[in-house]
């Protein structure tokens, strides 16, 4: 017994040295493991130290022979850490490869673009170089760009109608509703005067109930983004929830995004890839210039949610920024300020901008895109957002 408990501690010190060995790298002097590799687990070990066995400066040790400029070596080191890690990890490592080894401009590559393993990071450095990207690229762009749409259509398309078609049928409540339809919460809350104290029961003076589904245009959405290549993530969330809002004939949903320049992509809408494609990631930021376009598509202001996404950092004119916002309120409009909208951590923003709006009534938070459709489900209901906003800052703090 003692043996075999004996050959076990053998066998998990071996494996944790291995472990330690592939973490630390095989430099001389560098781990001071002993452990030698071989097979999978040395071709595992170079495909590591292409990537992290280089600094910024130029090679730290001898170990690694880089991926340096060739596309091809680095479309099949893209084809190696795919063989060898799961696609979250893969994800992480193309995304420091692009920020250590300044592999952007070889994402032009049709060939960097058919090896890479697509994710929302790199869709948005893709449509940051989308102006640059020469046509043959533009073709295999879009089908990355497609994949992960596709996917995150599936991931958010049914709890945003869900969510959203039973806040505007809760929203649309009737006072001569069919038996089948009535909201017994809010009848008995209303008629709580006519309790009969010797039948122990309510008698109910005026029923309340669902309005059922109504074809006209109940809500007006206005989305407008902040396109700052630190709104990345937040830009192709938007896009997509966009392209779903817009599909609701239940809504009216205009989209906007911005930098220094204010783009309508209202008409892109039927294909979430063409809106993606119609931004432009980068450069300043217009947020008094964006939000006073917004205001032209407003025509019902008790009708309609403004959702500002955006990290309030302003290169636009600040007092007329919120001058604009405090008239969007006193109009009616129900203005929301999300800080990101991303399964990223809580963002960089300003701070001072956010107490300000904050002080207008206008909440300002990060958002995660699961919380996102219960957030516009209680906005149409014209419901307290403070709780909506705990689980949200709940949520990004566990990322």
């Amino acid at each position: 017994m003692s043996e075999r408990v004996d050959e076990g501690l053998v066998d998990d010190g071996d494996e944790r040295l291995r472990r330690w060995r592939l973490a630390l790298g095989g430099a001389p002097g560098a781990e001071g493991t002993g452990y030698g590799l071989s097979g999978q687990d040395a071709a595992v070990d170079a495909a590591l130290g292409a990537l992290y066995d280089h600094g910024s400066d130029g090679p730290a040790n001898q170990r690694g022979a880089g991926l340096g400029a060739s596309a091809p070596r680095v479309a099949r080191w893209l084809g190696d850490i795919r063989q060898y890690f799961p696609s979250t990890v893969v994800q992480v490592m193309q995304a420091d490869a692009i920020e250590r080894l300044n592999l952007t401009r070889l994402l032009l590559e049709p060939e960097m673009l058919d090896a890479v393993e697509p994710d929302v990071h790199l869709v948005g450095t893709l449509l940051s170089l989308n102006r640059v990207m020469p046509d043959k690229s533009k073709r295999a762009a879009r089908k990355v760009v497609a994949k992960v749409v596709g996917e995150l259509e599936r991931r958010i398309s049914q709890p945003t109608r869900t969510a959203l078609t039973g806040a505007l049928n809760r929203a649309a409540r009737i006072n001569r509703p069919r038996h089948h339809d009535i909201d017994w919460n809010r009848t008995i809350q209303a008629n709580l005067k006519h309790y009969q104290v010797e039948q122990r029961t309510i008698v109910p003076e005026r029923l309340i109930g669902y309005g059922r589904r109504a074809q006209a245009v109940q809500r007006d959405i206005v989305l407008c983004v902040d396109q700052s290549g630190s709104m990345a993530a937040s830009v192709v969330y938007s896009g997509v929830f966009a392209a779903v809002l817009a599909s609701m004939r239940s809504l009216k949903t205009s989209l906007v995004v911005f930098d220094t320049a204010v783009v309508d992509l209202t008409d892109r809408l039927s294909d979430p890839v063409d809106v993606l494609f119609g931004t432009q990631l980068g450069g300043g930021t217009d947020i008094n210039r964006a939000i006073a376009y917004g205001q032209q598509l407003i025509t019902r202001p008790r009708d309609t949610i403004f959702v500002l996404i955006s990290d309030l950092y302003e290169g636009g004119i600040r007092e007329e920024m919120l001058r604009r916002v405090a008239a969007m309120t006193a109009a009616g409009v129900q203005v929301i300020t999300l800080l990101a909208l991303s399964d990223e951590g809580a963002p960089d923003y300003d701070r001072e901008n956010a107490a300000a709006l904050a002080a207008l009534g206008v909440p300002a938070f990060a958002c995660t895109p699961d919380v996102f459709p219960e957030l516009m489900a209680a906005a149409i209901e014209h419901r307290d957002l403070r709780g909506i906003m705990e689980r949200a800052e709940a949520a990004k703090a566990r990322k």
